[in-house]
């Protein structure tokens, strides 16, 4: 695998109003009907984070004002790096409308909003889906010290390409029937207006069209915006390690789109005893419905074992 050099963070305005370019041209060209990967990996050095939508982002997640980066927003400042590759031609699927599965991140020390950081972005595992074809994103970030490179944060994102099937790539068994839920006693109620979108996207630069109006939602297969998975990650997250100082990792899984405007029921079970943290789950669902949105775990990490 071979390094790409980008001399910034990509701009994901930009990076989107291209991938609309492709779309109206084909929404596959036919460079993209291979089924496989681009090969190589796309790498920013020494990228600086901005101060002013770090502080917003705490601010809209609900995350203590500090000046070390939330879990979540490592995601956001890595993410236009990935999407680089997504946005490439060799990609195999279309950028716009892809969907949200799973995230799972590693965070192995606190991040101080001073670093230069190294992003590091590159794909992996592409495979068929019962609704499309998911790949996975491996983001990296890095800092320089004492002549080598530490890792202090890793993200692997799962993404769907919704209603796209690619040749040779098989689609599991359709069959598989889900567990029921039952939902447990909530811990708290989010209230997320028809806005909560364009919030996120303005705070984060994801404008993904499913996410901004209902229109643009539709344009795209949904029948409205949606809410970022990222912005439901990062704020259950942010409630779970607030006062955690360790390295911790954490996953989540989207299992139904949360339709905005929306209510959202959500319960955190913590795992500590004796006042030791030991991790935490943590699930939300539509009190209306009782159809599960998202779960997940946050657990601490120990850094000789990743």
């Amino acid at each position: 695998m071979t390094d790409t050099q980008l001399s910034e963070i990509p701009a994901l305005g930009r990076l989107y109003a291209g991938a609309v370019g492709s779309a109206a041209r084909s929404r596959l060209s036919p460079s993209k009907t291979t089924g496989s990967l681009p090969t190589d990996r796309h790498v920013v050095r020494g990228a600086s984070v901005d101060l002013a939508r770090l502080t917003d982002f705490q601010r809209l997640v609900l995350h203590s004002a500090t000046d070390y980066l939330p879990t979540g927003y490592v995601h956001t400042f890595a993410f236009p790096v990935a999407m680089s590759l997504m946005a490439r031609e060799d990609f195999p699927l279309p950028l716009l409308g892809m969907v949200h599965l799973r995230n799972e991140v590693q965070h192995f020390r606190p991040i101080h909003y001073g670093e230069p950081l190294t992003v590091t972005a590159w794909a992996e595992n592409l495979a068929g889906h019962r609704a499309g074809t998911q790949v996975e994103l491996v983001a990296e970030v890095t800092v320089e010290a004492d002549g080598g490179s530490e890792t202090v944060w890793r993200g692997r994102s799962t993404y769907l390409a919704k209603g796209v099937f690619l040749p040779k790539i098989d689609r599991p068994d359709k069959s598989a029937v889900r567990a029921e839920f039952v939902p447990p006693l909530p811990t708290a109620l989010w209230r997320l207006g028809a806005d909560a979108g364009r919030n996120y996207a303005r705070v984060s630069g994801d404008f993904n069209p499913i996410h901004l109006s209902r229109l643009s939602a539709k344009a795209l297969g949904m029948k409205q915006s949606l809410a970022h998975g990222m912005y439901l990650a990062s704020r259950v997250v942010a409630d779970t390690v607030q006062t955690h100082e360790g390295p911790f990792q954490w996953s989540i899984d989207f299992e139904s789109p949360v339709f905005l405007p929306a209510t959202v029921a959500v319960a955190i079970d913590d795992d500590g005893t004796a006042g030791e943290w030991a991790g935490s789950t943590f699930t939300g669902w539509n009190p209306r419905s009782h159809r599960r949105h998202f779960s997940g775990s946050v657990t601490p990490l120990d850094p000789a074992g990743a």
